[in-house]
């Protein structure tokens, strides 16, 4: 009984500590496991809802709704893929970056793409929550890395029968867009989001998931993991990955007559993709976009503002359990406007109604915008 009791101790122990031991993270260890199950039958995506355990799930009141938070503070079994897809010529595989964005640029179509990388996610641990091949989207479940859990002598020791308590504390999820090039080819971006459960109240007796930073070099890690799959050498792919050529700063906040705007020493065609990539970045859910106008539709919630009519933010209801999600519908809905004029565009905030937005709220848009497309 005794021997129990000291085992059961330690135990609890290593659970406390497990959090900070985690961050001392070797960094090419990952490996995922999502906050959902795979449906057991292959059944239509709009006839099922995926059944999440609640000890992994990241509630979202809204997913067409992000506000700024999240930037500045900034399977339990998978699908085996049936085929096995021949990989693609070496040579036919580069990597572009333009400030701490990188990218991956691939001389096949989207659609023979498309089942590649979605095996590539699946095998990599992750459940896909959003699959729109038409507007080239996928998006993984929150999943938690546990790579991140220290394989310590409590853990070792108890082994695999109490795996399921220990606990990094963070979650992840990971969107893939792919974008087709004026050539044929297609580029890949990888954006990253990331949650963590921190302890709130005066007495520090609960918890709450508010968001981390993107982390670029996580970005960086699934980039070259893909280009593996997809037939380059693994060392080779890490190192094309890890010495992509910086490019000088691309982009600058100005204030214009009609209010301000980013300036992007880029052509319409790449600064649409690099836009696209920072909205997801940053936390944006893109609801709908018109490429031919040069318009992304978003909705956005000003923290600042929320704050000031309450203690609790808009934002930490958003990732509470039984939060009501009725204001996140009715937040309101900017444009994300791109034009271009030769090698250069601008990219603008516009209200709901298509005219120029002069609020704070749009300043801080467009801040955000900036820093990603730097």
């Amino acid at each position: 009984m005794a021997q129990r009791g000291l085992i059961y101790a330690l135990a609890l122990a290593g659970l406390a500590g497990c959090s900070t031991i985690g961050s001392i993270l070797e960094p090419e260890r990952v490996e995922y496991k999502s906050a959902g199950k795979a449906p057991t039958l292959e059944v239509p995506p709009d006839l099922t809802q995926l059944q999440r355990e609640n000890r992994y799930a990241i509630p979202e009141a809204n997913r067409g709704t992000a506000t700024a938070s999240g930037y500045t503070l900034q399977q339990n079994t998978r699908p085996v893929a049936a085929t096995t897809v021949a990989p693609v010529v070496t040579n036919d595989i580069r990597i572009d970056r333009a400030g701490n964005q990188r990218w991956l640029v691939v001389k096949q179509t989207p659609e023979a793409l498309w089942p590649q990388i979605k095996d590539f996610w699946q095998d990599s641990g992750f459940l896909l929550v959003q699959e729109t091949p038409q507007s080239g989207v996928m998006e993984t479940d929150w999943a938690e890395n546990r790579a991140k859990i220290p394989q310590d002598f409590i853990r070792s020791t108890i082994g695999k029968a109490l795996d399921s308590l220990y606990s990094t504390g963070e979650r992840d999820k990971f969107r893939t867009r792919l974008e087709r090039a004026p050539d044929g080819s297609t580029e890949i971006y990888i954006s990253h989001r990331g949650m963590q459960e921190v302890l709130v109240g005066q007495q520090k007796d609960s918890t709450t998931w508010t968001p981390r930073a993107s982390d670029a070099e996580l970005e960086a890690e699934f980039l070259s993991r893909l280009m593996a799959r997809l037939g380059v050498e693994s060392t080779r792919a890490k190192a094309t990955v890890a010495n992509a050529i910086s490019q000088p700063i691309r982009s600058k906040l100005v204030k214009g007559a009609n209010g301000g705007y980013v300036e992007v020493d880029e052509g319409f065609d790449r600064a649409w993709r690099r836009v696209g990539l920072a909205l997801d970045r940053v936390g944006f859910t893109v609801e709908d976009r018109d490429r031919t106008q040069g318009m992304y539709f978003v909705r956005y919630v000003d923290p600042d503002l929320d704050q000031k009519k309450g203690e609790t933010g808009f934002f930490s209801k958003l990732f509470s359990f039984g939060s009501s999600d009725d204001k996140a519908r009715t937040a309101p809905r900017y444009r994300v406007s791109v034009k271009g004029s030769g090698s250069t565009s601008q990219v603008a905030i516009l209200n709901n109604e298509g005219r120029p937005e002069t609020s704070q709220t749009a300043d801080k848009i467009l801040s955000l915008l900036n820093e990603q497309l730097k």
